[in-house]
């Protein structure tokens, strides 16, 4: 193994350890026996939330839109975007947070407004850091940090939820037959993710004869490559913030004790089936929203045309922008759907079906996409570096 990539390894070991240990240290303040409240509280999730909305914004507003394709400087402007709403985001969450501790009884040792102040800052500044921190891994380190660090939160619990599982089978308050049922579906959900995740629609390009210099270039055939689920896993992670952002803001601006307020927080419980189909509903929303955003049929062809490739049977221009946007709506409907599936019908079995394994489809999603673009960049690392893994 190289060195360059060994060290980008070690560091983000490191990084995700310097996470590990930073959930165990406590906001001010909070000594409830068993409660574990720590500076990494809101963890990233405001700042995936931000993209988000950045990214609707953008859909509206031609100039915000045009920002990803105007350089380097147009994407450090749309960082700071980024940061900038999601400090807001956070604080509102932390603040959030701070709030329902107080109400809790022998938690804080000392309720009132220097206590919000000072745990809204504290996991206010955590999001922030782990911001900073899951650029470092992607700058430094191998695969995104951001993917990376929901993986750290997913993978710790993970043996866990197995364990638990064998204790109840050799306890004997799950049968054998329903522990191997349900191990077969998690498998079954694994390789689905895997199969999904890899699914490539291949669009045959053909490139005509050119000179490049003093080279003729003959005639050949290619192709572009166009994922089945282009949004990754930022749907389903952002998707209950389509509609917990707006109630947040309604406690805070009108009573939260209001019938109306009541009946609508009841809506939206854990295990409340109106909760999963407003989530499903909102992963189909931001799928179709985030892939529009990332998927550009007319770059891509003014990109074929500037480079004298053709799909066969369509005209450049006008006509192949349609054609690939026809092909993109047609993947992204297969993606959200799939989306939507993989977080509703595990969610289903989890409240409906009395499962006793306790993982959900976003963690086989994150775990699934994280080790996939690991494997990605590890092996695009050693084929490139001399002495490498595949040289």
């Amino acid at each position: 193994m190289k060195s360059e990539l060994a060290r980008r390894i070690v560091f983000t070991l490191g990084a995700l350890l310097i996470c590990r240990l930073g959930s165990y240290i406590p906001i001010p303040g909070v000594h409830g026996s068993g409660t574990r409240i720590s500076i990494f509280s809101t963890w990233i999730l405001p700042y995936l939330s931000a993209a988000i909305l950045i990214q609707l914004v953008s859909v509206v507003s031609s100039k915000l839109a045009a920002l990803p394709n105007s350089g380097e400087a147009g994407r450090r402007k749309i960082a700071r975007y980024t940061i900038a709403l999601a400090i807001p985001l956070t604080a509102l969450q932390a603040f959030g947070i701070a709030s329902a501790l107080q109400k809790i009884p022998n938690i804080v040792d000392d309720p009132g407004a220097l206590f919000l102040l000072s745990a809204t800052v504290t996991m206010t500044g955590g999001t922030v850091f782990l911001i900073w921190l899951s650029e470092l891994i992607t700058l430094r380190g191998i695969g995104n940090g951001l993917a990376l660090l929901l993986f750290a939160s997913v993978a710790v619990d993970m043996p866990r939820a197995i364990a638990s599982m064998l204790v109840r089978v050799r306890d004997g308050t799950v049968s054998p037959d329903r522990a191997l049922v349900l191990t077969a579906f998690w498998i079954g959900l694994f390789v689905l993710v895997v199969f999904v995740e890899l699914a490539r629609r291949r669009v045959p390009v053909e490139f005509a004869a050119r000179k490049i210099g003093d080279r003729l270039l003959p005639a050949q055939s290619s192709h572009l490559s166009l994922k089945i689920n282009s949004a990754g896993v930022i749907p389903t992670v952002v998707a209950p913030w389509l509609y917990l952002l707006p109630l947040t803001l309604a406690g805070l601006v009108f009573d939260p004790t209001s019938p109306l307020l009541l009946s609508v927080y009841g809506f939206v419980q854990q295990n409340h089936l109106g909760r999963l189909i407003l989530t499903a509903v909102a992963i189909l929303i931001i799928a179709f929203i985030y892939t529009a955003f990332v998927a550009d049929p007319e770059h891509a062809a003014d990109s074929l045309k500037q480079h004298g490739a053709v799909i066969p049977g369509i005209e450049p221009g006008e006509p192949t922008a349609e054609y690939l946007d026809r092909i993109v709506s047609y993947t992204t409907c297969i993606g959200a759907v799939y989306l939507a599936a993989v977080f509703l019908i595990p969610e289903l079995l989890l409240d409906y079906g009395e499962a006793s394994f306790h993982l959900t489809g976003v963690s086989v999603l994150v775990v699934v996409c994280t080790v996939l673009d690991i494997e990605r960049q590890v092996r695009g690392r050693s084929l490139t570096e001399p002495g490498g893994l595949y040289s």
